[in-house]
This record gives C-alpha cells, structure tokens and sequence, in this order.
C-alpha cells in the first residue's frame, strides 16, 4: 500500500499525513506492507516532500518579502535542486495579519536559485505557489543579476506597483551559470500575467490586494513586460501571454523570460520523488489533501496522484478534511471512494484541531474495508 498524500493545509503536513494515516493502517492490519512518499504540486511544502523522498536539506539567510532576513530551505540530490518559491516569498513569511501586495519582493527566491547553482545544481524545479507577491519576478530577476532602472538611472524600488517606474532593463548581468541549466517551472496554474485571467486580478486578492491595487498591479506588470520587450524582443510579450506567466504573482514569467519550461507541478514532483517505482510495488493508492473540492480537480496534487496510479492500473482512495465533490467526480478523478474527517468527526473545528487523531481513525476505517 501506498501513502502519497499533500498536506492538509493548516493542520497537517504531508509528512505528518503519512505517519498518521500509517498508524491507522496498522491498527486494522498490523503486519500490512505500508510505504510512503509525501508529495506536493509545487505550493508549500515542496522542499519538506522532497526531504521525505530522499532530498538533502540546505539552508541560506535570504531576503524575506518585504526585505528583512529569513532563513530558506531547498533539497539537493545530486545535480537537482527543488526550490520552493515560498521558503523565501510566501505569505508565510509575513508577519501575521499583515500583507504588503504592492512593495512585497521576489528577491529571496532569487537568492534561493543563486545558492541552488552555488551547490552544484544543474537541473532546478521551482516550485510556485503561495506566495506574497506580484512583482512579476522582477526581484528574482534582480537577485540573479538583472538590472531595472528609473529615469533617472537608479534601480527601482523593490515591488510590484515600482515596475510603473521602471524606464530601462539590463539583463546582460544574468548569473551565466543559467545558460547551462535545466529550469523547470512547476506550478498549478496556467494564467497569463496580465488582464481578466492574470496574476493581480486573480490572485492579488488573497494576498491582500484590494480593487485599486489590483489595477496599478496589472498596468505595472504590462509596463515591465513592455520594458523587457525592448530589451530582449517579442519573446517577452511570448513570456508574458504564455500559460503559468502569472503563476505566483507573475514570478512564472520571470522564470520563463529565463527560458524556464512550464510544466504541472505535480507531474514533475512525482517524478522528481520517484513515484512510478514506488507505485509498481503498491497494491493501492491512499492520496489526498485538506481539501478535496474543485480546485483539487484542476492539476492540484491528489488528482495527479489517481491520474498516475490509474495510468499504472492500480486502485485509488483519497482522505481529507473536507469533501465537495460528488463521487461520480471523484470516479472520473480516478479515485474509488474519498474518507473526509468530517465522517468520523461533524465538528470541524475539532477536524482542524485534532487532524491527527481523528485522520488514524479515518485510516483504521480503510485498513478494515481493504486490508482485512
């Protein structure tokens, strides 16, 4: 049996989802074969899944989103290095309560790539999602060498809404090493950077972003892409429409102007983790996450999970939190039957509270209906 479950965002972490759903397992069949490979689509939680699987854990002191010094982590194994955008320009790094969608800096993450090449990388997935920014990977960029400058000729000011002032680019100052690695760009989402569909009018909002800033966003990143096309021609306008451009807050088309190539990210963390062996060797899946609704459908890491395991012709469950699907889309999901907390404990803020426990009971429910 394989455990290859995500997180459950603000309870569990993936690693902690296998251990429990294990213990569960193990109570209604104590002599069952049980593995497990925690995974994740590319969001937080990346580098932890990555750790699990094998992974060397490095750290570095990075800039954090609004400038102040974090410590960041990436996994190393070999010549591959996972880079998990939000170690470094998540919302989690920001103070409680607070959101800066306007001045928030990729810098951190570019800091990140910088030591990645530093270890001796030569194949980078970077991981996006949750971050606290829409700067458009400017600060990335700038961390990595690239220069954008005012009319007056000095660096612009580290955010979003600066990239309205920035007047030249000068990307001939890009860290070299980037011409001989391989830079995946793993993500959920397939938005372009700007308008109805891109980054600030999509997701500006849940980084704090209100009607006003989201249109000074949006016209600050077509500007910066505008200035970049000058620089380095109509590939940039290219970068900029391409799907996963706006994937966190826009540090996709930082990444593509890169010459990243987009790919879902749970497919590439899959393969990165080593999921096809580990799934020869399984008789069934147990996948999930917090959530299992819609979004879970569209490329989250549940979903590409079942995906992979039917393709290998082996059975699928899922447990989670919440249930908002109806099972005939969990079916086409490729997953057989879903096992919510929620069944075993109505009160969900007990189900918040003590995910643990009450997941090992999930877990004792699907050792007794396939196990035993």
């Amino acid at each position: 049996m394989l455990i290859a479950a995500d997180k459950f965002k603000g309870s569990l972490t993936a690693v902690q989802v296998a251990e429990r759903v294990t213990a569960g397992l193990r109570r209604a069949a104590p002599h069952a074969e049980v593995e497990s490979l925690p995974v994740a689509d590319g969001g937080d939680g990346t580098v932890d899944a990555a750790v699990a699987a094998g992974f060397e854990r490095r750290e570095v002191r990075v800039a954090g989103p609004l400038g102040h010094e974090v410590t960041a982590a990436f996994a190393l194994r070999g010549s591959t290095a996972v880079v998990e955008m939000a170690e470094a320009s998540g919302l989690q790094r920001l103070p409680e309560g607070v959101f800066a969608p306007l001045s928030s800096s990729t810098y951190g993450t570019g800091e990140l790539l910088r030591a990645a090449l530093d270890a001796g990388a030569r194949t980078v997935v970077l991981g996006v999602g949750g971050s606290a920014t829409t700067d458009g990977g400017a600060g990335m960029l700038s961390a990595l060498g690239a220069r954008f400058l005012d009319a007056e000729g000095e660096p612009v000011a580290p955010g979003g809404a600066a990239l309205c002032d920035v007047r030249s680019a000068d990307l001939s100052g890009l860290d070299e090493r980037l011409a001989a690695v391989d830079l995946v760009l793993a993500g959920d989402v397939d938005n372009p950077l700007t308008g109805p569909r891109g980054a600030p009018a999509v997701y500006g909002p849940q980084k704090g972003a209100g009607p006003d800033d989201v249109a000074v966003l949006d016209t600050a990143l077509a500007h910066f892409a505008g200035v970049l096309e000058e620089e380095i021609g109509p590939q940039a306008a290219g970068c900029a429409a391409a799907p996963g451009a706006g994937a966190a807050g826009g540090v996709g088309y930082g990444a593509l102007v890169l010459g990243a190539r987009f790919r879902p990210g749970i497919e590439v963390m899959l393969e990165v983790l080593g999921f096809a062996p580990a799934l020869e060797r399984a008789t069934l899946v147990i996948t999930g996450e917090g959530s299992l609704d819609e979004q879970t459908l569209h490329g989250k890491a549940p979903a590409g999970v079942a995906a992979a395991a039917r393709a290998g012709g082996k059975e699928v469950v899922a447990v989670c939190g919440r249930l908002a699907l109806p099972p005939e889309a969990l079916g086409r999901a490729g997953i057989r039957r879903a096992y919510p907390l929620t069944e075993a404990e109505p009160d969900i803020a007990k189900c918040l509270s003590d995910a643990g426990p009450i997941l090992e009971r999930v877990a004792e429910d699907i050792g007794r209906d396939f196990l035993v």
